[in-house]
């Protein structure tokens, strides 16, 4: 039988060495065995569920999914992810996502546990703006989204072409004029588009203006009215801020748990052809942000960070190894689902940084 020690049991299941050791004693880890002063537990043990964070688990039991497809998003990498929830002490009460994207780690956290305050944000207007309309004005929004669904979905191929060209010229009027009184619109927009364009692709050129073509989807479900009314309820109680990721330090303390999801250092030279916002993640910013990290650090946060692993392409990069030198860094594997060439779809290696 393959065992591991309590300190490789507590990096895997995201929790104290001491924690580990204390299930052990209690006997709810099956077969593991005090050898000396060191326990040695089963390589596939599964990690117990503490009875502690009962009143943190909801009990409706539904589980809510992104409305938009995000590029980098962490669906694939949850089980990972998952392992670093520090809740179940009771004394992480917070949660903040200051990239919140797509928002897969951010429903995964909502679905699971009833916290006091949950924050996240992004620098993204458009995806904060739907954010924002699914809290505040599900009814129209759907209303909306079920009137492009029925429009859409019946057109043949040319005709449908013609539809998404002038709901992308109109989403990039809304875009620059940003008339608040159109934000459902825009909103709705924003979601017709993703399930319509390439890729599911956010991109925008130069001058800010939306430009992904057509997706080839036959039957795409533009209005998911079930999760979209589940992901309304759920953000009821969430803090929606559109701007940096520093303006989160106010929110964050030593109660929080923190997931930050930055835009990607690219892993190749060509691998930056997407922007995401107008504005540029350069090292400078990715450097910027590791002190960010190190600041919550000292206010006693729980942080973890994800980003791409320039091993990848160059195993002498050691860009992250340096700037997150004080942290520990684990290196995990993950399908890069966008690329605008399918050969370079595939497993890759991905970082997650955490501060515990």
């Amino acid at each position: 039988m393959d065992v591991i020690s309590a300190r490789e049991a507590a990096d895997r299941w995201g929790i104290s060495q001491r924690r580990v050791a204390t299930l052990c004693t209690e006997g709810r880890i099956e077969q593991a065995t005090l050898v000396g002063k060191m326990w040695i537990i089963p390589a596939d043990a599964k990690k117990p569920e503490d009875a502690r964070s009962t009143r943190y688990i909801r009990s409706d039991g539904k589980k809510i999914k992104p409305f938009l497809k995000w590029a980098g998003g962490k669906g694939q990498l949850l089980s990972e992810i998952e392992k670093y929830y520090p809740f179940e002490g009771g004394k992480i009460m917070k949660y903040a996502e200051p990239f919140v994207g797509g928002g897969a780690v951010l429903f995964d956290v909502l679905s699971r546990y009833d916290l006091e305050q949950v924050y996240i944000c992004d620098i993204n207007a458009e995806l904060i703006n739907t954010y924002r309309m699914i809290q505040d004005n599900i009814d129209a929004l759907i209303s909306m989204l079920a009137t492009m669904q029925n429009e859409y979905v019946p057109l043949d191929s040319e005709h449908r072409k013609i539809y998404y060209m002038e709901k992308r010229e109109q989403f990039n009027i809304l875009k620059i004029n940003s008339e608040e009184v159109k934000n459902i619109e825009r909103a709705a927009l924003m979601i017709f588009l993703n399930k319509t364009c390439f890729n599911g692709l956010y991109r925008v050129n130069r001058k800010g203006l939306f430009n992904v073509p057509m997706g080839g989807y036959k039957n795409p479900l533009i209005c998911d009215e079930e999760n979209l009314r589940a992901v309304s309820k759920k953000l009821q109680k969430v803090m929606i801020v559109c701007g940096d990721y520093r303006q989160s330090a106010d929110f964050i303390d030593e109660h929080t748990f923190v997931y930050f999801d930055p835009p990607y250092r690219p892993i190749t030279e060509t691998a930056a052809f997407t922007a995401y916002t107008e504005n540029l993640f350069n090292d400078e910013e990715q450097i910027e942000l590791a002190k960010y990290v190190d600041e919550l650090d000292r206010k006693g946060a729980k942080v973890v960070v994800s980003n791409s692993d320039p091993k990848n392409s160059n195993v002498e990069d050691d860009f992250f190894d340096d700037i997150y030198s004080s942290h520990r860094i684990k290196r995990v594997e993950a399908a890069r689902m966008i690329n605008c060439n399918s050969q370079g779809r595939g497993k890759i290696k991905e970082l997650l940084i955490s501060n515990f």
